[in-house]
C-alpha cells in the first residue's frame, strides 16, 4: 500500500463558508524541496478523501493503574491512610495459585506506542508547501513523524 511521510505541525481550526468551525490537524510533507504534486507516491491524495493515519503516541512515563488503566482506586474513609490510588490485591490462593498472573494490568510506562487512527478526512490541500489539513486528531506530538494512507 502507498503512503506518505508527513511531519505534525500543530492542531488548529478551519471555518467553513456557513460559519461552522472544523478542528483540525496540520501537517507538513517532510521531504526538502518536494510538493505534492511532484512527491505523491502514487497516492493522488485529494481533498475531501478519506486517509488512516499511522504515528506514535505521545510518552507519559511512568504512571499509576488509575491513570494507565482507569482503575477506581480504593475508598477514602474507614482507616484508609495512604491507599486511595493503588491497585489492591494482585494475586491470591484461587485461580492463580498465589502467582500474579501473566497480563496483571499494573503501574508502568505509558505511551510511546505505535497508533493507527482510521477513517479522517482531508479538509485542505495547500500543494505548493506541502501542508495538509486532517480533521480531528492525529497521534504523537509536535514534531513526530506520521504515515498518511489512503483507506
Amino acid at each position: 500500500m502507498k503512503k506518505i511521510t508527513a511531519k505534525k505541525v500543530e492542531m488548529t481550526q478551519i471555518f467553513s463558508e456557513t460559519g461552522e468551525v472544523f478542528p483540525v490537524t496540520l501537517v507538513v510533507l517532510d521531504t526538502k524541496g518536494k510538493t505534492l504534486d511532484t512527491d505523491s507516491q502514487g497516492l493522488a491524495l485529494e481533498e475531501g478523501e478519506m486517509v488512516t493515519i499511522s504515528g506514535t503516541s505521545k510518552g507519559k512515563g511512568f504512571q499509576g493503574v488509575v491513570k494507565r488503566h482507569g482503575f477506581k482506586g480504593g475508598r477514602r474513609s474507614h482507616g484508609q491512610k495512604h491507599s486511595e490510588r493503588e491497585a489492591g490485591s494482585i494475586g491470591g490462593g484461587g485461580r492463580a495459585g498465589g502467582r500474579v498472573v501473566k497480563g496483571m494490568r499494573m503501574a508502568g510506562r505509558m505511551g510511546g506506542e505505535r497508533v493507527t487512527v482510521k477513517n479522517l478526512k482531508v479538509v485542505k490541500i495547500i500543494s505548493e508547501s506541502g501542508e495538509i489539513y486532517i480533521s480531528g486528531a492525529i497521534p504523537g506530538r509536535r514534531g513526530s513523524k506520521i504515515e498518511i494512507k489512503l483507506t
